[in-house]
């Protein structure tokens, strides 16, 4: 069941690969969360000391479940994957030149996981011709149904 999607990385990145990796919260993150005042839209994914960390998301705080915390909404959060999946997104990103974004937040098995997409950045033009398909299949959808 999926709280957020990222939109915008679908928009900016072809994605070619995708990943699920836990995510570690604290406990105001995950009621706040479950209250649905989370966004990943300017998120971004880094590799620092073989380990993936999750920045530029942003957690609002619920003012009931935080009360005895300083929340920071903003912080670095650590992502949770296998060793070799490690390796093999670093390998990618370093060589190839991949970038790693966050595409949803969603509940898996009673926890909150985030699915990761191994994504090359589109071009201008890119944009540009994939909102002319949307258009062309939406205008066809719209013809098919009138005649």
């Amino acid at each position: 069941m999926s709280i957020i999607d990222n939109r915008k990385a679908f928009h900016d990145y072809f994605i070619e690969d995708r990943f699920e990796a836990g995510i570690v919260l604290e406990g105001w993150e995950v009621k706040a969360i479950r209250a649905g005042r989370a966004q990943i839209k300017e998120a971004y994914i880094t590799v620092l000391n073989g380990e993936l960390w999750l920045l530029g998301s942003h957690i609002s705080p619920l003012q009931t479940a935080s009360t005895h915390v300083k929340p920071d909404p903003t912080r670095t959060r650590k992502l949770l994957l296998h060793g070799n999946e490690i390796a093999k997104l670093i390998g990618q990103v370093e060589r190839a030149g991949y970038t790693l974004v966050p595409l949803n937040m969603h509940y898996a098995k009673g926890r909150i996981k985030v699915e990761i997409g191994l994504a090359k950045g589109k071009k201008q033009y890119d944009k540009r011709e994939a909102e002319k398909q949307k258009d062309w299949q939406r205008e066809r959808q719209r013809i098919l149904k009138q005649g």
